[in-house]
């Protein structure tokens, strides 16, 4: 299954907080609250809920459907990252996002590299139509 990139963020935000408390880590070096606060955290994973809401019986929808689906959770995810001065999403974290789209959409059916040479685009460029991050 697909791990949510937030997934990952909360597990670096706990760990360093580990080496922070165990005093293994300069609280100079310390950036992952300030990263991720909660609230990024929080937004970023109602979007991807309602991106998981849409996934089942993608794998069987015209390709529309797919892009539709893809450009509702793209548009979303800008929304937050505006909501954050354009800053929320550095390229790792872009990298992860796109990611989590192509192996949740793959998980339930869609062929990614089938759908985007259907419509001339590179096996990376399914969100680059919409994406502002």
């Amino acid at each position: 299954m697909a791990e949510r990139p937030t997934t990952s963020w909360r597990h670096g935000i706990a760990e360093e907080a580990e080496e922070l408390s165990a005093g293994t880590l300069d609280p100079e070096c310390a950036c992952m609250a300030s990263l991720f606060p909660e609230e990024l955290l929080t937004t970023t994973d109602s979007v991807l809920d309602g991106f998981e809401g849409e996934l089942p019986g993608l794998g069987e929808a015209p390709d529309e459907q797919v892009f539709a689906v893809v450009g509702r959770v793209v548009l979303a995810l800008n929304a937050v990252n505006d909501a954050n001065n354009g800053g929320a999403f550095e390229t790792d974290e872009r990298e992860e996002l796109c990611d989590y789209i192509d192996e949740s959409l793959t998980e339930h059916g869609v062929d990614v590299a089938a759908l985007t040479a259907r419509h001339g685009l590179g096996p990376y460029q399914l969100t680059n139509k919409w994406r502002k991050w």
